[in-house]
């Protein structure tokens, strides 16, 4: 066999800069640190409407099921627990407040950031609202929150 020659040192890649989203435009990009970008597909999303005239009845309605049904399971878990237990509370300004912070940004990660207080929560998002959801993620009670509650509470009296 021939000698092992020693392997040549690389010089070290600096991975390129992630693609940033259009000024105006809401759309989910799938971004990632080690992407070239040559492969990226935007999605646009439409934009996000308050629904003013909604009763308030359909809003909890809707809102309760926009927390279940998320793009992750942190946020399922997270945002439909929170939801079961602050939705039935909140008014009408609390609740177009929660509906504008789950459906307004476009990559669910952020919310589960900013509830988790990893990432700063931009000023829009940081309401009221927001400081229950980041209240609520701590679980200072440290309760097992490994399932989304069961839909038999819909038919409970608030508490």
């Amino acid at each position: 066999p021939l000698p092992r020659s020693q392997p040549r040192a690389r010089r070290p890649r600096s991975p390129p800069a992630p693609p940033r989203p259009l000024p105006g435009v809401r759309g989910y990009r799938g971004d990632s640190p080690t992407d070239s970008g040559k492969d990226v597909l935007e999605i646009p999303l439409p934009p996000w409407q308050e629904r003013p005239d909604e009763p308030l009845e359909t809003k909890r309605a809707r809102l309760l099921y926009e927390s279940r049904k998320r793009g992750m399971l942190e946020n399922c878990i997270l945002l439909s627990l929170f939801a079961k237990e602050n939705l039935a509370r909140m008014n009408k300004e609390q609740l177009n407040r929660y509906d504008r912070l789950i459906n307004e940004p476009s990559n669910d990660w952020d919310i589960y950031y900013w509830a988790t207080e990893a990432r700063p929560t931009p000023a829009e998002f940081d309401t009221d609202v927001m400081a229950m959801l980041r209240e609520f993620a701590k679980n200072r009670n440290r309760e097992q929150r490994l399932r989304q509650p069961d839909l038999e509470y819909l038919f409970e009296p608030p508490r």
